[in-house]
């Protein structure tokens, strides 16, 4: 069974950088509010990671 993160998106992007931007969107998130359901990879940490100040982590 694999472990899996549920992330969310609470705060806008708009006054990001368009790096951290590819981040939230490489997570597979668009608008605020929205949620994904990922698997527990060192990529998706370093993701995470990078703009966790914009969201909202439940580990699985």
């Amino acid at each position: 069974m694999k472990k899996t993160i549920t992330v969310k998106l609470v705060k806008s992007t708009i006054s990001c950088t368009e790096r951290m931007k590819a981040h939230v969107r490489g997570l597979g998130l668009r608008k605020t509010g929205t949620s994904k359901t990922l698997e527990n990879t060192p990529a998706v940490r370093g993701m995470i990671k990078k703009a966790i100040h914009l969201l909202e982590i439940k580990e699985n």
